[in-house]
């Protein structure tokens, strides 16, 4: 997993926001659809020719179909090039070392296409999931897309074996990395250029798991994925090594979670503008992302208090009711803090970790105080109160704490970034505000869409086919194959 600053790319510059994409200059290809291949000099012809015939017919703008030769020692690299010689929009890039990732990296870090996408050589994705794919990257919707054999609506053929270790990895993923998206290893992906031009630097493998890597990624920083159902029919001659490459992703995982666990991901590079998702508007006069914060904030908030009332009812069975409620409300507002921290104002990283604490427990001061305070009126009032009535007027007490610590946390604690003085490209990544990376924040949500610097909504016709349903370009009522998003939905 890199970490560092890739070269001509600031660290704390954020992308643009989503916007359909324009349409480029004559020539110009919208999608490159990149073919890794290894000593494929069987299947390669008739699968470049049967994509070319499928994008020809079906696809309204510009293409390119990439062959990425991964160091092949048969015919391939001959048959490739006499591919590129007579079939236009087929260029091939040859490649000295072994690894998909390796290739991918390279054509797409080339590419001039804004629209970047891989497939497998043997086709066993039915190519009609094709526009879907990519259509949701185009309109701007979506930052990357993604086949899915394991949804409900996806037609699978493959043995028992493959699909038991396929079923296994994706919840391996689920249980140790938190990860939404459900088929990391279909060879059939997208994603917007302006997005892998940040991404890819940050992804270190360079073979199978070069996929689940740039997924974990993507998903974490809040970007959005769609995810299309698709049919397959798997390859019984496919050359991959199942129980290699189920190791090498294994090691993959290990390596990933222990980063994530430290905070040592530089996420916030990824992290798409806050507010512009048209539905942070519709409150007029509110704060954008005031309304996801609210949400994120109560569940916090909720989880806290009953933390907060178990641990006082314990303590209780020992000491007395002003102990019980400081050390209670002590333990509640570290966790709290740290919540908060990442789950509502979505900062990462250790970077002013303590600072946020120090100021936490400023809040939890004042919380102490009201609750303390409470205590004492009601001991002053009622003499010896029953444990129930202790609790209830606790819990009042912590309401009103919790309306004056959230107030607190987001003008103080997490400020709005945008409301920061910034130098160069933004502030400095975990600096205390809040990352764009989203409000509700479990694991950077962002449901935001847009993209600086591109005309939006355009819906003019390509070279090889019009404008279809809803706007989006060659969309036609045969390709509406329902997908979904994550990314933004936790």
């Amino acid at each position: 997993m890199r970490t560092d600053t890739p070269a001509g790319t600031t660290a704390t510059g954020t992308l643009p926001a989503r916007e359909h994409l324009p349409v480029g200059a004559a020539g110009t290809p919208v999608l490159d659809v990149v073919i890794p291949v290894f000593n494929e000099e069987k299947d390669l012809e008739p699968c470049v020719r049967r994509l070319h015939d499928h994008l020809a017919r079906t696809f309204p703008y510009g293409f390119r179909i990439t062959v990425a030769d991964n160091a092949s020692t048969d015919r391939t690299p001959r048959v490739a090039a006499a591919l590129a010689a007579s079939v236009p929009g087929v260029r091939v890039r040859r490649l000295e070392q072994k690894g998909r990732g390796r290739a991918l990296r390279t054509v797409w870090a080339e590419s001039d296409a804004p629209v970047l996408a891989y497939m497998d050589v043997d086709l066993s994705t039915d190519l009609k999931a094709l526009l879907p794919l990519v259509a949701p990257l185009i309109s701007g919707h979506s930052d990357l897309a993604i086949g899915s054999r394991l949804t409900r609506s996806s037609r699978v053929v493959r043995g028992a074996k493959r699909e038991f270790v396929s079923r296994t990895y994706n919840l391996i993923l689920r249980g140790s990395l938190a990860a939404r998206f459900s088929d990391a290893q279909c060879g059939f992906k997208a994603i917007r250029r302006d997005v892998a031009e940040r991404l890819l630097p940050m992804v270190e493998d360079t073979g199978w798991f070069f996929d689940t890597e740039l997924l974990v990624l993507a998903e974490r920083a809040g970007l959005r994925i769609h995810e299309v159902p698709v049919d397959w029919v798997d390859d019984p001659d496919s050359s991959v090594h199942i129980v290699r490459t189920a190791v090498d992703d294994l090691k993959g995982v290990l390596r990933v979670g222990r980063a994530l666990a430290v905070g040592a991901l530089p996420l916030d590079r990824l992290a798409r503008p806050f507010g512009d998702d048209p539905r942070d508007g519709r409150i007029t006069g509110v704060p954008g992302g005031l309304a996801r914060q609210l949400v994120g904030f109560c569940a916090v908030g909720a989880l806290s208090t009953l933390l907060y009332l178990l641990l006082y009812s314990v303590f209780r069975a020992g000491v007395g009711p002003q102990p019980a409620n400081a050390a209670a409300l002590l333990l509640s507002a570290v966790a709290n803090t740290a919540a908060n921290r990442r789950l509502t104002f979505g900062v990462r990283g250790r970077e002013r970790a303590v600072r946020h604490q120090a100021q936490g427990l400023v809040v939890f001061g004042i919380g102490l105080a009201l609750t303390s305070g409470s205590l004492a009126a009601l001991d002053a009032a009622a003499g010896s109160p029953s444990r129930g009535t202790e609790l209830a007027v606790l819990v009042v007490a912590n309401l009103a704490a919790t309306v004056l610590r959230f107030l607190l946390y987001r003008a103080w604690v997490f400020p709005d970034r945008r409301d920061l003085p910034r130098s160069g490209a933004g502030t400095a990544p975990g600096d205390g505000t809040h990352s764009a990376a989203g409000a509700t924040g479990a694991l950077g949500m962002t449901g935001t869409r847009g993209a600086a610097g591109v005309t939006s909504d355009h819906r003019t016709a390509g070279p090889h086919g019009a404008a279809g349903v809803h706007g989006v370009p060659g969309m036609t009522s045969d390709d509406r194959t329902t997908g979904m998003t994550t990314g933004d939905r936790r």
